[in-house]
């Protein structure tokens, strides 16, 4: 078996190398930081891993991605890469949030576009989208990251949705976290007012419950509690609450 991991030289894709090297399968390993990729690829000498450098905030880097991986036999593939943004909207930098949009939905569309086709005419194959519990709401202080993570929920349900029709046997999961503790804080400037689960435990419970084809994959019962209360509370309410818990997470 085969998985092509995006975002895998730190956090939670680096933690879903580990998993899935435990389990046998063999890797493909995708992030712009070479020294970071060549470390892991060292810790993970009992299968084989193959590592691409790419930056993809650009198509034609996804692209080529796809192109030297396509005839490799990719069994699965992990759409991690991303960062966030913290700031009034009027404020942050718009080269950045382009910058984050490019890799949080082009990235992740193109290459799950790409693959999903490769999966569904083999009748095989795992998509693994990683978005955020910040799928479910807006996000002031963080819009531009919010809207990007509701985007990647959204897109991947309705592929579901597609592929549950068609009695396709290829699978596609979303995996929506709260706080983990990995890089994301310090990239986005955010410091989180509540303590979260290791990125270990989120690799882990992620990769188990897609090979289980799972839709929605939640591996905190805090946040499957929250998301499942939002619903009792009107939109309005849900934006200040909201704000109010970015502000404090930025001072």
């Amino acid at each position: 078996m085969l998985a092509l991991i995006t975002g895998a030289s730190s956090g939670i894709g680096r933690d879903m190398a580990r998993v899935l090297a435990g389990m046998g399968w063999d890797l493909i390993l995708v992030a712009r930081r070479k020294e970071r990729l060549e470390e892991l690829k060292g810790e993970l000498t009992a299968v084989s891993v193959q590592i691409i450098c790419a930056d993809l905030e650009r198509d034609d880097e996804c692209r080529r991605v796809y192109e030297l991986t396509k005839d490799s036999s990719v069994d699965m593939l992990v759409n991690n890469a991303g960062f966030g943004l913290a700031g009034e909207f009027v404020d942050t930098d718009l080269d950045r949030e382009l910058a984050m949009i490019d890799v949080n939905i082009r990235a992740l569309h193109i290459l799950t576009k790409l693959f999903v086709r490769d999966f569904v005419a083999h009748d095989s194959g795992i998509i693994l989208n990683v978005a955020s519990s910040a799928g479910f709401m807006s996000g002031p202080l963080l819009s531009t990251y919010y809207a990007s993570k509701n985007y990647v929920l959204r897109l991947t349900e309705a592929i579901h949705e597609e592929l549950r029709r068609r009695g396709s046997h290829v699978g596609i999961s979303v995996l929506c976290p709260g706080p983990v503790n990995t890089e994301f804080d310090r990239v986005a400037d955010v410091r989180f007012s509540v303590k979260g689960i290791s990125s270990e435990y989120c690799a882990r419970y992620a990769i188990q419950q897609a090979l289980r084809h799972r839709l929605i994959i939640i591996p905190s019962l805090m946040m499957k509690a929250g998301i499942a209360l939002r619903h009792l509370v009107s939109e309005r309410m849900l934006l200040r609450m909201s704000y109010n818990f970015q502000r404090r997470k930025n001072r």
